[in-house]
């Protein structure tokens, strides 16, 4: 695995997401509550971007059509979205928020 550094814990409040460009993969990082995830930014259904969308509890919003899914595990929760988003392992080192975006 390759991890490659994106942010320091610091500068994504909890509750936030934001766009990442991670080894030519445009990468959704949210904090939730001391914890970091990260998925595709892009939605399934009509390629909003996600990083841009509501995030309430461990869910966000597609900004486009309202589409929710699980941040943890990129699942589709609601119409009109029907396939999973990816996801990608994250780890924190100190203050160094890392992703993996290796298949």
């Amino acid at each position: 695995m390759a991890y490659q550094f994106v942010t320091t814990i610091t500068d994504l409040p909890p509750g936030a997401g934001k766009l990442f460009e991670v080894e030519g993969h445009r990468v959704a990082l949210f904090h939730l509550n001391g914890s970091f995830h990260a998925m595709d930014d892009i939605c399934t259904h009509e390629e909003a971007s996600l990083a841009e969308g509501r995030v309430d509890g461990e869910t966000v919003e597609c900004p486009w059509h309202g589409a929710l899914f699980n941040i943890k595990t990129g699942a589709a929760l609601t119409m009109p979205a029907v396939t999973p988003v990816r996801t990608y392992a994250v780890k924190v080192e100190g203050d160094r928020v890392l992703v993996d975006v290796a298949i």
